[in-house]
């Protein structure tokens, strides 16, 4: 296994129409640890500077930040730096799991050892409700007796084909069955669906934001503020753990995905959510970049990117 080092920028800029008096906001901005990833260096820098910064470790142990303005200002910038390494797995076998049932059922039973963390991503969530409709829908792909690792890739693929992705066609609170009749949506919509799949199964899953790298054209240059936050399942594996499967790209993320935060569904990972007095209406520009450290190409600013904002 070989490691890949990203630097990694976030940038969201919020332009109001009235001066805000106060901002209170939740960032969820910093890269998790965990046994394939690694942050090396990571900064957030506000404009206007918050009066007030507080940095903890929330429910899920996810790294996160209270920030305070209280200067009164019509825009509010916030530019997070990050330095990541990430391991990649490649062509690593295929983990062993026992049949689904098996681990459904013994997520469910009473005894003296339950597993605790898992368990409380079985249940419904402010995005994710596990529906009767979802049930059948996943029933196609979790046969008697089918391994959980097995299930959950032809799911993941017939998620893959069944949906289009289209970022106009839903919003955060698009219900599932919604998204079920009309078939289109985005990342963070194939996610929800994928974990409402597998709760309605009693299967636990849970909500995974992060980064993924996009390539460009061949020969053509990489395009700064191009790339996008984006969103995958964990589903957990008794023996295996936490298992990776991204719907959108119907892939297992490997080295070109970079984890920032995980939870129940969108609402706990929220990458920057609060309050404001005053403002009135805004428009926010949010800008990604993922940087390998060794792509030599050159670079340029993303067009898209530079045009006026429209209003949310």
């Amino acid at each position: 296994m070989t490691q890949v080092r990203y630097h990694v920028l976030h940038e969201t800029h919020y332009r109001y129409a009235w001066p805000v008096s106060m901002s209170r906001q939740l960032l969820h901005l910093t890269p998790r640890e965990t046994p394939r990833q690694t942050t090396l260096a990571h900064r957030v820098d506000i404009t206007p500077m918050p009066a007030e910064r507080e940095r903890r470790t929330d429910y899920f142990g996810n790294r996160v930040e209270h920030i305070s303005v209280g200067a009164a200002h019509e825009e509010l910038a916030v530019l997070a730096t990050s330095t990541v390494d990430v391991t990649r797995i490649g062509d690593a076998p295929r983990p062993q799991s026992p049949a689904w049932e098996h681990v459904r059922d013994r997520l469910h039973q009473v005894g003296p050892a339950p597993l605790l963390e898992p368990c409380q991503y079985l249940y419904a969530s402010p995005h994710i409700e596990p529906l009767a409709a979802l049930a059948r829908y996943a029933r196609l792909d979790f046969h008697r007796d089918r391994p959980l690792f097995d299930a959950a890739c032809a799911l993941m693929r017939r998620i893959h084909r069944d949906f289009e992705f289209d970022p106009e066609a839903t919003t955060v609170s698009t219900p599932l069955e919604t998204l079920l009749k009309q078939r289109r949506g985005v990342c963070q919509d194939f996610a929800h669906f994928m974990i409402g799949c597998l709760r309605s199964l009693g299967l636990p899953a849970r909500y995974v934001s992060g980064y993924l790298l996009t390539q460009p054209p061949p020969g053509q240059p990489r395009l700064i503020g191009a790339d996008a936050s984006h969103a995958w399942v964990s589903v957990f594996c008794p023996g295996a753990g936490w298992l990776d499967f991204d719907p959108t790209n119907c892939v297992q993320p490997d080295d070109q995905h970079i984890t920032v935060a995980w939870g129940r569904d969108f609402s706990d990972v929220t990458p920057m959510r609060g309050v404001i007095l005053g403002g009135g209406e805004h428009v926010v520009e949010v800008r990604v970049t993922v940087m390998p450290e060794d792509d030599a190409r050159p670079v340029r600013t993303c067009a898209k990117a530079a045009q006026p904002l429209e209003p949310e």
